[in-house]
């Protein structure tokens, strides 16, 4: 997958909506745990399916990472995140790798194992301390978020020029656009494909639910408490 079609304006589009994707997601996720005795079945389908659109959000932010630390000129020009928000990043990708990593050992290791407990309190309190930690991460963002919604992404590059004029930016910006922002096949094949893959590996894998969800098992996830 090319994360780089449309230079830093295609990078930027294809995380914000990979972003959207996965809030939406997310959000579903989270409200079968309200009901994890009758909804474990969606809980493990929506985890699995949700794998692919992680990655992709993790490639696009990492690619921009990767890219500013590189000196790339316009990524420089364009310029990191907020110094806060770059302090939560680590922490909110170690959570989400902790989080389904987590979630992945259980569907194997299955109800029975002795690692059980410890795998679910993990698995628990990982998610928690995740929805603390992304819930910020999203509010900083919002700022971005909206911007990306309002301002046309040829204002966006003639701002990142005039700051490429900046000393300590690092070289000059892209040039204007001219034209609708190219990529937007490369950026609707990444996300169909994300999709796609996390769909694939939750069908694929629907045989591993069986032993979560024999009777009985649902209730006694449901009254482990975290302590």
């Amino acid at each position: 997958m090319e994360f780089n079609a449309g230079g830093t304006e295609g990078n930027e589009r294809l995380t914000v909506v990979a972003g959207y994707l996965l809030f939406v997601g997310l959000a579903v996720l989270g409200l079968t745990i309200v009901r994890i005795g009758q909804l474990l079945w969606l809980h493990l389908f929506l985890g699995l399916a949700l794998i692919g659109p992680v990655a992709l959000k993790l490639t696009s932010t990492g690619y921009r990472f990767v890219r500013y630390y590189a000196a790339d000129p316009r990524y420089r020009a364009k310029g990191p995140p907020a110094p806060a928000l770059r302090t939560l990043a680590p922490l909110v990708v170690g959570l989400t790798v902790i989080v389904f990593a987590t979630g992945v050992i259980l569907l194997f290791v299955g109800p029975a194992d002795g690692l059980r407990p410890k795998l679910v309190l993990i698995h628990k309190v990982s998610f928690i301390v995740w929805i603390v930690f992304t819930a910020v991460h999203v509010v900083g963002h919002l700022p971005e978020l909206l911007r990306t919604e309002r301002i046309s992404a040829q204002t966006r590059r003639e701002i990142g020029a005039l700051r490429a004029e900046v000393p300590g930016f690092g070289g000059p910006a892209e040039p204007p656009l001219k034209g609708p922002l190219p990529g937007a096949g490369g950026r609707r094949l990444s996300l169909a494909g994300a999709l796609v893959v996390g769909l694939v590996l939750a069908a694929a894998l629907i045989p591993q639910f069986s032993a979560w969800t024999e009777p009985g098992v649902p209730a006694l996830l449901h009254h482990h408490r975290v302590h």
